[in-house]
């Protein structure tokens, strides 16, 4: 994780195409050195609860993300969970890995026991779980090591904002 700085703000701007909310750090850089994902604070600013404590920022990797989703991966993921006692215990892990994790930011009762993408029983938004994978390293949330497998070298042809955008917001 590394500070948030007023040019990471800019960047994710330019990324989401809004203001990030209640951002900590970031918690994972591209290649290109622009914030890949984030760690949000388990209550935003405006006190809503927020389970999401790893934000996939990076639109090229949101994209690729989104395009495995469209081919109705999820369901076959989940399905393993089903059927594989031992991946359905490594993703309980990575779910209580995630709650952990957020716990260390703020204690949010509302959102005691939920983690994030459909953890621990079905997966619910790949996004997500790339952005755990990215975060926390290899081997702690299984479905985010392949999805992050699965989408590839995503920064490959360059930044996915070029200079002038975060300038220009």
């Amino acid at each position: 994780m590394s500070e948030f700085t007023s040019a990471d703000e800019d960047a994710v701007t330019a990324q989401l195409g809004r203001k990030p909310r209640s951002v900590k750090s970031v918690a994972y850089r591209c290649p290109c050195g622009k914030p890949a994902v984030t760690e949000t604070l388990p209550r935003l600013d405006d006190g809503t609860p927020f389970p999401t404590t790893f934000y996939l920022t990076c639109p090229k990797a949101s994209g690729a993300v989104g395009t495995l989703e469209s081919q109705g991966i999820m369901k076959e993921m989940t399905q393993r969970l089903d059927d594989d006692p031992e991946l359905a215990q490594q993703y309980q892990a990575a779910h209580e890995a995630y709650i952990a994790h957020r716990k260390q930011l703020g204690d949010v009762p509302e959102i005691d026991g939920v983690s994030a993408g459909g953890m621990p029983t079905r997966v619910k938004c790949l996004h997500v779980h790339l952005a755990h994978t990215l975060a926390a390293g290899p081997g702690i949330n299984p479905i985010g090591d392949e999805t992050k497998a699965a989408v590839g070298e995503w920064w490959e042809d360059g930044c996915c904002i070029d200079p002038g955008e975060e300038e220009a917001q």
